[in-house]
């Protein structure tokens, strides 16, 4: 038996992310369930995973628990799965990365609050007010404390769970365009290029509608990711493949990429490639080959 999680829209929910990571960052076997915000199914969704859940993510573990919090999701897969490393060998960097990560599950209401999280878009001209420039600067030291010792790219060298909790802030300020320090742009950069995060938004520009709450109101700029092929999707093949590259199945949807046209299985298999194909590596083996 695998995990099961559920989550919202990849584009939007901050804490679904840190609730997936882990398992694509430590190739943990989960089954995922999407269900979209501000939809009259999204509480109908809710209940049938687990009566009486109402946030997400969520997590049933093989043994038949339920996990309703990302911070018991990430004290849980530590656990059950020690020898993977998801926090720091050394004690006192142990204790650090899990005092990162209880402070940013309850802290930082400024920054969350002002700045949520969109994946599909950056903004032009956000002047963050002065609970924002705060909240920015309490990260900035805490960041800075680790990252002085580790030396990077994350907060203790390697990624652990304190990088995955704090992965949605890193995109608030990408987004955003938030002014923080050389030292913690570059921290931002790493998770801007780090796959597992590349993955999660390819999977959110291929699923689910724009939601209205999101919108700033600002003139729209193009999310800052690493360069990425040229990619785009067409109507009809032939594909230099004859099998999607992820299911094996008979190709039915076509893109071209990098100047040639390639097949997939379904539109969302299509539509996650095209969105950032150097993100999947099942695609780049093909791809290269």
């Amino acid at each position: 038996m695998t995990y099961t999680l559920l989550v919202g829209d990849r584009s939007y929910s901050s804490w679904s992310l840190r609730g997936w990571l882990p398992f694509d960052v430590w190739a943990i076997p989960v089954t995922v369930e999407t269900t979209i915000l501000y939809r009259d199914a999204f509480t109908r969704d809710l209940e049938a995973f687990a009566p009486g859940l109402r946030t997400v993510p969520a997590v049933k573990t093989p043994a038949g628990g339920l996990l309703t919090d990302s911070l018991a999701i990430a004290w849980h897969l530590a656990e059950a799965f020690a020898d993977r490393k998801l926090l720091p060998d050394d004690p006192a960097d142990r204790a650090m990365a899990q005092s990162l990560i209880a402070t940013m599950h309850a802290g930082f209401t400024a920054l969350r609050s002002a700045c949520p999280m969109n994946l599909r878009t950056a903004w032009a001209g956000f002047d963050p007010p002065d609970a924002v420039r705060a909240d920015l600067a309490r990260l900035e030291a805490l960041w800075a404390a680790a990252l002085e010792k580790s030396g990077g790219p994350f907060l203790f060298g390697a990624y652990t769970l304190a990088d995955a909790f704090y992965a949605p802030v890193a995109m608030r300020i990408a987004g955003y365009g938030l002014p923080v320090s050389p030292e913690a742009q570059a921290y931002v950069a790493a998770h801007l290029a780090h796959p597992s995060l590349r993955r999660w938004r390819a999977m959110g520009m291929a699923h689910g509608p724009e939601q209205a709450p999101y919108e700033m109101g600002l003139p729209r700029l193009r999310f800052p990711l690493p360069e990425q092929i040229p990619a785009r999707a067409v109507e009809a093949g032939p594909a230099v493949n004859d099998t999607c590259p992820y299911s094996g199945r008979p190709v039915t949807d076509f893109a071209e990429i990098g100047g040639r046209i390639w097949g997939s299985c379904n539109p969302f298999c299509r539509d996650k490639t095209v969105a950032d194909p150097a993100a999947w590596p099942e695609f780049i083996n093909i791809y290269d080959s």
